[in-house]
């Protein structure tokens, strides 16, 4: 594809035109089975050009560091799911601000809690049990 110009999109972002480069910038007499190269104007792609954009592009999904955040943040989602469902948090029974305040805080306590318990059992499986001598 053969860069051509930037632009404004009509979604707001900064896109930038790439065009055939079998047409552009000038046509060098091949051709290609594509629908819009037979009616002369090739394939034309926009892509959003902003830092965000390329930056979501460009990131390496199978590196270690994305898979650590992946998960780290997969995992509380999930809490968080589990606790909107078993804490009854979807459409809590109590309605001022305080209160609310006071039920969140009460269930982040729980999911650490039921965290912190997870991690000594698994803890607790993975040492050697020892036998005691009299």
């Amino acid at each position: 594809m053969h860069p051509t110009y930037q632009f404004s999109h009509t979604y707001g972002y900064r896109a930038q035109r790439f065009r055939c480069p079998l047409l552009f910038p000038q046509a060098n007499g091949e051709s290609c089975e594509y629908e819009q190269f037979k009616k002369g104007t090739g394939c034309v792609k926009d892509l959003n050009w902003e830092a965000g954009a390329q930056m979501r592009v460009t990131l390496d999904r199978h590196g270690p560091l994305y898979q650590a955040v992946y998960r780290q943040r997969t995992s509380t989602e999930r809490a968080n799911s589990h606790a909107k469902k078993q804490l009854l948090l979807d459409h809590p029974l109590v309605r001022n601000f305080r209160s609310v305040r006071h039920l969140n805080t009460l269930t982040c306590i729980l999911i650490n809690l039921k965290a912190l318990l997870r991690a000594k059992s698994i803890n607790a499986s993975l040492l050697p049990t020892i036998p005691l001598r009299n």
